[in-house]
């Protein structure tokens, strides 16, 4: 074989190699493009099933939610016969009008009174409460001193106690009190809220700040001035939150109202509605066609207070968010 047989043949192998080489080359790239796109479809599928399942989850949660508010509406606009032949969930002949007559003048117009102090006791209840929480929740945030630290411990076990564990200590006292079966057998125990405290005093840690005080005190603003004029317009957010917290609370109170009060006037409305609907249960009179429209009217005022202390809290999301 000459010299140029052999580069001839060095040169055809030398091609050879690099044809297989770059076909390897191809082939993998193949092969990664097949596993991304791969991967791509499994992560779509993922994600798709994902939302789906997240879907499904808000419908049920919003069927759970809105559901008994809708079989309420509905069942107040039907007639006593009609609420046991036609559909739950679906309008038949309107009656609204004449269950609310019938509900404000049964026994003597006496659901307009359980309405009146359920009013009473809520609103009286609730800004007693919001104002000592902010007042005890300021001092122990801005002020030192001696036996803070008990103090704080004192509030945080005191959420360990059950409120059903203080009703019948709570019963004695106000019989001896003398003030059982009156208004401030519901008035006077709603002002205090070891809760509500410390969450005043947790937002006044972060909301006021010190060198504000400060320069009040500079400036030579007593103490109280100071807290009712710089203290207690820094914690507008936290006092909302307390007030419709507490509000919702003494509004659906059932227990207390229970023990403490006997007289029907002074009953509040839920009191009430669970004597008409044991009056039904217990005797021949159907009251739950009255207890239905009066539970619909007894959430009114709720939906009133959260729509008009919204403003409220979107002023505390943006100050805090501004921070």
């Amino acid at each position: 074989m000459s010299l140029s047989d052999i580069s001839l043949a060095t040169v055809e192998t030398t091609e050879e190699v690099r044809r297989a080489e770059r076909a390897a080359v191809q082939a993998a790239r193949r092969n990664r493009r097949r596993g991304r796109d791969g991967d791509d479809a499994g992560t779509a599928v993922a994600r798709g099933g994902s939302k789906w399942l997240v879907l499904a989850g808000l419908i049920l949660f919003t069927i759970y939610s809105v559901g008994p508010a809708w079989w309420l509406i509905v069942s107040a606009t039907k007639s006593k016969e009609q609420l046991y032949t036609t559909n739950g969930l679906w309008f038949a002949d309107f009656h609204l009008f004449e269950n609310l007559y019938t509900l404000f003048t049964y026994q003597d117009g006496v659901f307009g009174r359980w309405l009146w102090n359920s009013t009473l006791y809520a609103v009286a209840g609730a800004t007693g409460q919001t104002i000592i929480a902010l007042a005890a929740g300021y001092g122990l945030a801005m002020y030192q001193y001696r036996g803070k630290g008990t103090s704080m411990a004192f509030i945080i076990g005191s959420f360990l106690i059950p409120g059903a564990l203080l009703t019948i200590p709570s019963y004695l006292l106000f019989v001896q009190l003398g003030i059982y079966d009156t208004i401030w057998a519901m008035i006077i125990p709603a002002f205090f809220g070891s809760f509500s405290v410390y969450l005043a005093k947790v937002y006044a840690e972060g909301a006021v700040p010190a060198e504000l005080l400060e320069a009040a005190r500079i400036d030579g603003a007593g103490e109280y001035r100071t807290f009712f004029s710089i203290g207690l317009r820094l914690l507008t957010t936290a006092g909302a939150t307390i007030f419709l917290l507490h509000f919702v609370g003494i509004w659906n109170a059932f227990f207390g109202p229970l023990v403490f009060l006997r007289s029907r006037d002074l009953w509040p409305v839920m009191l009430g509605l669970y004597s008409w609907l044991g009056r039904g249960m217990d005797s021949t009179v159907d009251l739950t066609s009255l207890v239905i429209t009066g539970s619909l009217v007894a959430t009114i005022p709720m939906v009133i207070l959260m729509v008009a202390m919204q403003r409220y809290w979107r002023a505390g999301v943006t100050m805090g968010s501004l921070k």
